[in-house]
């Protein structure tokens, strides 16, 4: 009887992975892909772009990492 248990236990274990596991796979139509979509999300996002910025003006101080005047080393207020 443990055995049949453990065997339920089992299933039941790796049915609710499997069902987590596929919970992220959707089809999104093309008419709302646009709805869903997020810049920011973005292969080339200017996010990126911005935070390495922001990265390099703080860790340079005064002179800026992309050769612009910066302010303080601490980053808060670029």
């Amino acid at each position: 009887m443990s055995s049949r248990k453990t065997r339920f236990a089992s299933f039941v274990v790796v049915l609710a992975l499997a069902l987590v596991a596929l919970e992220g796979c959707v089809v999104v139509p093309r008419y709302a892909r646009g709805v869903v979509s997020d810049p920011a999300m973005a292969s080339s996002d200017g996010l990126l772009t911005r935070s390495i910025r922001k990265l390099r003006n703080s860790r340079e101080g005064a002179a800026g990492g992309d050769g612009v005047a910066a302010g303080g080393g601490c980053g808060c207020g670029n």
